[in-house]
């Protein structure tokens, strides 16, 4: 029967620790909290589809898809017209732009909504609960 440091490590390490739960209710969204956290998502979710907006068009128009969809626009209409004067990057990059900036204000005004309505439920309800545990 050996005491060693290592077979009582080893003894303590098998010994289950006692969970602790705490339970705790959301009462309160603080309303510029949510606003400026709207703000950030719509904020980065604007970029990514400007960025993706591009590729896409670089995509379209490396691949020839853009080129042969013009050809079949110019069949249909006679030849007086082109897509390409109407989908030019200058006007597709400013398109996703004003979308992106578009999708900024509803965003936030989305989330600024969505903290008055929350704050308004939970007068009525009394909150939302939640349970945590610790390992």
């Amino acid at each position: 029967m050996s005491n060693t440091v290592a077979d009582k490590l080893a003894s303590k390490s098998r010994k289950k620790a006692p969970t602790k739960q705490v339970r705790l209710k959301l009462v309160y969204v603080d309303f510029w909290s949510a606003v400026k956290f709207s703000f950030l998502v719509s904020v980065c979710l604007a970029v990514v589809s400007i960025v993706a907006t591009i590729l896409v068009y670089f995509v379209l128009v490396q691949t020839g898809v853009l080129e042969q969809i013009n050809q079949l626009f110019m069949d249909i209409t006679g030849g007086e017209y082109s897509l390409l004067n109407i989908l030019g990057f200058a006007q597709v990059f400013g398109f996703s732009v004003i979308v992106g900036v578009l999708n900024i204000i509803v965003g936030t005004v989305l989330g600024a909504i969505a903290a008055l309505l929350y704050n308004l439920i939970v007068r009525v309800v009394g909150g939302f609960q939640l349970g945590f545990t610790s390992n």
